[in-house]
């Protein structure tokens, strides 16, 4: 699945399209310690997180992440999307909790493959 069919999933606002957003995802990583973040040795993950920072999308870089969906409809910061945008990263929003998103993201995999 790619991120666009989990924005779909989720009911998710896509704020920023990013390069990888056709890209089939390998992996969803769900954290608020941008640290255990940092240790993921996967490739085109996805990030679902609660914690609205700038530090997520630059930590979701650094691990080659695709995108980052902050859940639990916390406003975002507009730099947010401002450094979403000049990283060329996916940013979206949903109203979920970190535990339903994570619910309905394995279901959609599960149904998927």
């Amino acid at each position: 699945m790619t991120i666009l069919e989990i924005a779909e999933v989720l009911k998710a606002e896509v704020l920023v399209k990013g390069e990888g957003i056709d890209r089939p995802l390998q992996h969803v990583v769900s954290s608020d310690l941008m640290s255990d973040v940092l240790v993921v040795d996967e490739e085109d993950i996805l990030l679902l997180t609660s914690l609205a920072s700038d530090q997520v999308l630059r930590t979701a870089q650094i691990v080659g992440a695709l995108g980052v969906v902050v859940v639990n409809g916390k406003p975002l910061p507009s730099s947010m999307v401002n450094v979403a945008n000049d990283l060329r990263m996916t940013l979206a929003t949903c109203k979920l909790s970190k535990y339903d998103a994570c619910i309905a993201v394995y279901e959609a995999l599960k149904n998927n493959g």
